[in-house]
């Protein structure tokens, strides 16, 4: 069963850049380095306030095709 493509932002590429190095030097994955970056700015935008009940929880595949571990 096919599934629904996602919204994919492409970011501007010294974005891209700077997240690249800055995950390089944290050790890290840029996706969990830009998923964290993004909620900080989502609760900082809603003034704090708790954005879980505004937000819809998707759980991740069981087996990823690709085999990622992000």
């Amino acid at each position: 069963m096919a599934r629904a493509p996602y919204y994919s932002p492409r970011l501007d590429r010294d974005l891209i850049s700077q997240l690249y190095h800055t995950a390089k030097c944290r050790r890290e994955p840029m996706t969990k380095l830009a998923s964290a970056l993004v909620r900080e700015g989502l609760v900082r935008l809603s003034g704090g306030n708790d954005m879980e009940s505004a937000t819809v929880r998707e759980e991740p595949p069981a087996d990823d095709p690709r085999g990622r571990q992000d």
